[in-house]
């Protein structure tokens, strides 16, 4: 907890350093804690559970959702069975999230459902680094199956500066159908619209009760610049904490900076009563 208040940071990376490309390393360099890198792998550039479990329990995070990514043309291929060492050292404060790119992965129904079975509780997209649009009919099994496990789907919606980006694919408008064809899915746009697409994620997400904004990547004191054109108390009320770790200075103070915009109905919200909500397996009070 963080001054009394459950905390759940709902977007966070924990690869295997030999699977991610250099500007990953140069990204969690230039906007991480100094030295996380050395402090949290090991010298095989493997996490250390351990270690990892003290520092988010020193931040007051009570649940760390843990991102793979398949994006070999951007950042790497952060394999989802990496995470299970983390996760099997504390499976209260730490869970899986699973992730498929279909030009790799044929069944994407298959794999989807083996990510899952393993603990998954979400499926995290990447339209940007993996290359595809959200709107691809390929991917519609995939979001069968999140509505048949009543399962979230979190979709980067924000631009990257990593090499081999394709910043259009980030466009929430390509969520469009999927939000027509499957209305009973929740969908969670990391990054809220980072970029060109603010005021369209926001719209989207007064529009319709399934669409979540998760905050990663943004910095607090500048949230009410960003959505400077809508009610921000009233908007912060579909926000999701994640900060995008380890590229944060930390998590603790984005918690503190978050809650301070907002009363503290909301800020309970914002810092975890949303997640419980929304991602599998955290409907409850977390430990």
């Amino acid at each position: 907890m963080i001054d009394g208040v459950p905390l759940i940071d709902a977007h966070v990376h924990v690869p295997v350093l030999g699977t991610v490309k250099p500007a990953w390393m140069q990204w969690a360099h230039d906007f991480g804690p100094p030295g996380i890198i050395e402090d949290a792998w090991d010298g095989d550039g493997r996490p250390r559970p351990d270690r990892l479990d003290e520092i988010f329990q020193t931040q007051g995070v009570d649940v760390a959702l843990l991102f793979c990514e398949y994006s070999p043309k951007a950042t790497g291929m952060q394999e989802f069975d990496d995470l299970l060492p983390i996760v099997g050292h504390n499976p209260v404060r730490f869970r899986p999230v699973a992730n498929v790119n279909p030009h790799l992965h044929h069944p994407i129904a298959a794999e989807l459902r083996r990510q899952l079975d393993l603990g998954a509780a979400a499926l995290k997209l990447h339209p940007v680094h993996g290359g595809f649009r959200c709107d691809d009919a390929s991917l519609y099994p995939a979001y069968q199956v999140l509505c048949e496990r009543g399962v979230p789907l979190i979709v980067h919606c924000g631009t990257s500066t990593f090499p081999g980006s394709a910043n259009e694919n980030a466009d929430p408008r390509f969520l469009l159908p999927v939000l027509r064809d499957f209305p009973e899915l929740n969908v969670v746009l990391a990054h809220g619209g980072r970029g060109w697409w603010y005021d369209a994620a926001a719209f989207i997400a007064l529009t319709y009760d399934t669409v979540w904004l998760e905050l990663s990547g943004l910095p607090p004191k500048r949230l009410p610049e960003y959505y400077a054109r809508y009610d921000v108390a009233r908007l912060a009320r579909r926000w999701i904490f994640g900060t995008d770790w380890p590229g944060v200075p930390g998590v603790a103070s984005n918690a503190r900076a978050v809650a301070g915009l907002l009363s503290a109905e909301t800020a309970a919200l914002v810092l975890s009563g949303n997640a419980m909500h929304v991602y599998a397996g955290l409907d409850g009070d977390p430990a």
